[in-house]
């Protein structure tokens, strides 16, 4: 079985795959799997940064001056 690779592993992955993707010259088989590959590093790098986001704690000052932790608010908007 595979390990998963870190969100800076995934990030370069990605970004490997659009760099060659960019450069144009690739045989359209290997233009479908860099762009296979670099879809699934993205989605890799999404999930990734949604399971982070929903650990995120803010800490907010109090009134009487002493701080507290609350959840991170979500952003509905990131939706499409």
């Amino acid at each position: 079985m595979s390990e998963q690779p870190t969100f800076e592993q995934a990030l370069k992955q990605l970004e490997d795959a659009v760099a060659r993707l960019e450069q144009g010259s690739l045989p359209l088989d290997e233009a479908l799997t860099s762009f296979e590959a670099g879809v699934q590093s993205a989605n890799q790098c999404r999930k990734m940064l949604q399971q982070v986001e929903t650990q995120v704690e803010v800490l907010v000052k109090q009134t009487e001056g002493g701080f507290a932790t609350e959840a991170f608010p979500e952003d509905d908007s990131s939706e499409d």
